[in-house]
């Protein structure tokens, strides 16, 4: 197990450095940030001083050492647009980006779970059949369109919830939640449904592949054979072997609910991380585009190792040791 932990934590260290290699070379190569800092009129004395200051003058190698030691202290210098530090518009931004990911991966798996159980152990049902369907459509609509479609019933034509916005927070320390409010519920709401929807359909016709691959396997004809009732085969030994592939994907995919909620936000203007990446692709704001990107890759990178030690304890056959000689 330890071994296991080393190997996945170098691994993690070598994908980090990585991306931050990438990103240390959007200020390289996507304009320059002292024309950014001083304008066009900047005479060439102001340009060579502030390279000097901000070490833009230093070798390619040297210039990397120092952006690896201050993105490991999360600092990634001023943004070119807003003139703010960048940790603190990241650390603004990621609580809602991060409630929004959290509230549909919830409801992705309370809903696709149950949905695809049914649709394996009632195959062939009118109601199955419906399941499929919806999740045929969930899986082919983009999000921005059902992002749209959700405004224009629920908001303009119905007006149950509001189009856009976070609502009422409460701010804890330096974190800030709305889902301690009756409107922060309100507004994540519609945002939640719009970025789950993929992930719902996804994980629905995953649970629905599993469980009757598992049905169909040896130990499931040994289990009735023993005279189990069919909840217990279902439930007690069918749903549980399902859900170690889904803990995989799921994983994998709550990274991608939060690297990937861009789009969701830009469409309810939610004020998360996404919008913000939004805005500084539009201004080409390299700091809080390199910021973004390191710590979107962190975030996976955790992410791996977690469902990684997870699904080595849930699997005895990852554990057993392999028989030494031949």
């Amino acid at each position: 197990m330890f071994a296991f932990i080393l190997r996945r934590l170098a691994q993690a260290v070598i994908v980090m450095v990585s991306v931050a290699l990438i990103a240390f070379m959007l200020f390289q190569y996507v304009g320059d940030p002292v024309v950014f800092l001083l304008g066009q009129d900047a005479t060439p004395e102001q340009v060579r001083a502030l390279r000097a200051d901000l070490g833009l003058d230093q070798p390619f190698f040297v210039q990397f050492w120092h952006f690896l030691v201050n993105a490991a202290q999360g600092e990634f210098g001023l943004s070119l647009r807003q003139g703010a530090k960048v940790s603190r518009l990241i650390a603004e931004r990621f609580p809602a980006t991060l409630e929004l990911s959290m509230v549909a991966a919830v409801l992705a798996l309370l809903v696709g779970i149950p949905m695809g159980v049914y649709a394996a152990l009632k195959r062939g049902t009118f109601l199955s059949q419906v399941f499929m369907t919806i999740s045929l459509l969930g899986v082919s609509l983009p999000t921005f369109l059902i992002g749209i479609l959700l405004i224009l019933m629920f908001a303009v034509h119905l007006g149950w919830f509001p189009s856009f916005g976070r609502g009422d927070v409460v701010n804890l320390g330096w974190w800030s939640t709305g889902l301690l409010t009756t409107k922060g519920w309100i507004h994540i709401t519609l945002p939640a449904v719009t970025l789950a929807i993929f992930q719902l359909t996804l994980i629905m016709r995953l649970v629905r592949a599993e469980m009757l691959e598992v049905l169909r396997t040896d130990y499931i004809k040994f289990a009735r054979a023993r005279g189990l009732t069919n909840r217990a085969v279902h439930f007690g030994h069918a749903l549980k072997n399902t859900l170690v592939p889904v803990m995989t994907i799921t994983g994998l995919q709550l990274g991608g609910l939060i690297a990937f909620a861009i789009i969701t936000e830009t469409v309810f203007q939610w004020p998360g991380m996404g919008l913000l990446f939004i805005q500084a692709v539009t201004f080409a704001d390299i700091p809080v585009m390199a910021a973004y990107l390191c710590l979107i890759a962190l975030i996976f990178v955790v992410i791996n190792l977690v469902v990684d030690l997870l699904y080595f304890a849930v699997d005895p056959r990852l554990r057993v040791e392999k028989p030494g000689g031949h």
